[in-house]
C-alpha cells in the first residue's frame, strides 16, 4: 500500500492507496498551519480507517512543494523517516502536479491551464500545464501581475488575486489522494524527496560580525 502526504500548503493532507491506485482512506486537517502537530495523528488516522498497520505500507509519496520552508520540512522529514524505518521507497512529487491531475480528471479544466498557489509576500508559486495535465514549464515564484492569465487557473493563488486570474477553478489545495494517484499511475515526474523551495527561507543564520579595527 502507498502512504501519500502533502504539507506544501497551509492544510495537511494524508491518504492511503492500494496497489490499483484506489484511495482507501484519506484525511485532511480542518485547522490550517501547525503541520508538525497534525501530521502524525493524520497518518495514524488513515491507517486506522483502512484497518491496516504501518508495516503494511510498501511505499511513501510526498509532495515536495513548492511551498513554505517550515511546512515542507515537516512533511519531507516525516516521509523520509517513515520510509527509512520500514525500509521502503519514498517518491517525491511536485505538489502543483497533484493539483493539475485532479483538475483534469475531475473535468474542472479543458485545454491548457495554469496552477497557482499562495507563496505569501503577495506572490504565487505557479506552473503551466497542457490539456492532459502534463507540466510544460518549470515551477516558479512570481508576482501575480507578471504571470496574469485569462485562462483557467487552478489553486488558491487564483482566488487570492482575482484581478490577475479572473478564471479561477478548483481544487484549491493539493490532495494526498491525487498525489498518490500520480505515483501509482505514473502520471507525474517522480522526484527525490527534497524540498522545492524556489527561494531562501525567512529564517537564516546570522552572518559573522565584522572585525573591529
Amino acid at each position: 500500500m502507498l502512504l501519500a502526504l502533502d504539507t506544501a500548503s497551509p492544510q495537511v493532507t494524508v491518504a492511503l492507496l492500494d496497489d490499483a491506485g484506489t484511495v482507501v482512506a484519506e484525511r485532511r486537517t480542518d485547522h490550517l498551519m501547525k503541520h508538525a502537530e497534525q501530521l502524525a495523528p493524520l497518518i495514524a488516522g488513515v491507517l486506522t480507517d483502512a484497518g491496516v498497520q504501518q508495516f503494511d505500507v510498501t511505499a511513501v509519496a510526498v509532495g515536495v512543494g513548492p511551498g513554505p520552508f517550515t511546512g515542507l520540512r515537516v512533511g519531507l522529514a516525516t516521509a523520509r523517516t517513515f520510509a527509512m524505518v520500514l525500509e521502503i521507497p519514498v517518491y517525491g512529487v511536485c505538489s502543483l502536479d497533484a493539483l493539475a491531475l485532479e483538475a483534469v480528471d475531475s473535468g474542472a479544466v479543458e485545454g491548457p491551464f495554469v496552477v497557482a498557489t499562495d507563496a505569501r509576500r503577495k506572490e504565487v508559486y505557479w506552473a503551466a500545464y497542457d490539456d492532459r495535465g502534463r507540466r510544460v514549464s518549470e515551477p516558479a515564484v512570481d508576482r501575480p501581475a507578471d504571470v496574469a492569465s485569462d485562462g483557467p487557473v487552478v489553486g488558491e493563488g487564483a482566488q487570492l488575486f482575482p484581478d490577475h486570474f479572473p478564471h479561477a477553478v478548483e481544487p484549491l489545495r493539493p490532495s494526498a489522494g491525487w498525489l498518490g494517484r500520480a505515483v501509482v499511475e505514473e502520471r507525474a515526474e517522480l522526484l527525490d524527496p527534497d524540498p522545492l523551495y524556489l527561494r531562501r527561507p525567512d529564517a537564516v543564520a546570522p552572518s559573522r560580525p565584522k572585525a573591529v579595527s
